[in-house]
């Protein structure tokens, strides 16, 4: 049985990290969400409910995007192949893939946040929805870049993971059909701003965590049977 290995880790750590440096694509992608943020705060607004956009837009981008592209461009150097069969864990590609995206996430929504000059409600609760929904995000885009053959393959498929989750508000001013109005209150983008909102108000929000937690431990489900599947084939 394998033990978890933080020498494992770090060295796919070392690699990604060398990697991104090279990545003139992935380093753009991450100032979108900033420019958002910094348009909010220039016009003065710090409601729970203007800062979701541009939070949320960071966790897709920084979070899924970033992550799809850096799993989709080892399929492309055909370097995944020797991850898959090295003696890493489960666990240990998985943390190690995931931490370079997971940290440059965090910095992405704190400069965000900076930026915005949003006065954060109940930090510790706030800091708590931020990290599931990290690993949710952290969970579509390791799904994305397994099922991609090359990173700009990654683009077009996660264009419906960009409308559907990091988007999905913008489309409830567009639909009369109560059946999808109430299809979209569950999907991650509206649970993350009625957390927000109700920590701001003081409003319960127990029931939009439970969700939310949901919605990670599927997608984590999911992709660990995808990478498994890869590596049996």
């Amino acid at each position: 049985m394998t033990t978890f290995s933080l020498k494992r880790v770090n060295a796919i750590f070392v690699k990604d990290w060398k990697d991104l440096q090279r990545n003139s694509y992935v380093l753009f992608t991450l100032v979108l969400p900033l420019f958002y943020a910094a348009w909010i705060g220039r016009i003065g607004s710090d409601s729970a409910e203007m800062m979701a956009f541009p939070i949320i837009f960071a966790l897709v981008i920084a979070g899924a995007f970033v992550q799809a592209a850096m799993v989709a461009e080892e399929k492309e150097k055909n370097t995944l192949r020797g991850l898959l069969l090295s003696p890493a864990s489960v666990t240990e590609v998985f943390v190690g893939k995931s931490l370079l995206s997971a940290v440059t996430t965090l910095v992405v929504v704190i400069a965000c946040i900076w930026l915005a000059e949003f006065d954060v409600p109940s930090l510790p609760l706030f800091a708590l929805s931020i990290l599931i929904a990290l690993v949710f995000f952290l969970a579509i885009g390791t799904l994305l870049g397994l099922l991609s053959r090359t990173v700009m393959e990654t683009s077009i498929i996660g264009m419906p993971v960009i409308l559907i989750f990091g988007m999905s508000s913008m489309f409830k001013s567009m639909i009369s059909n109560e059946v999808i109005l109430t299809v979209l209150d569950y999907l991650p983008y509206e649970l993350l701003t009625k957390i927000w909102v109700g920590l701001e108000s003081g409003a319960a929000v127990g029931e939009h965590f439970l969700i939310l937690t949901a919605w990670a431990v599927a997608c984590l489900v999911a992709t660990v049977m995808v990478y498994r599947k890869r590596r049996m084939d």
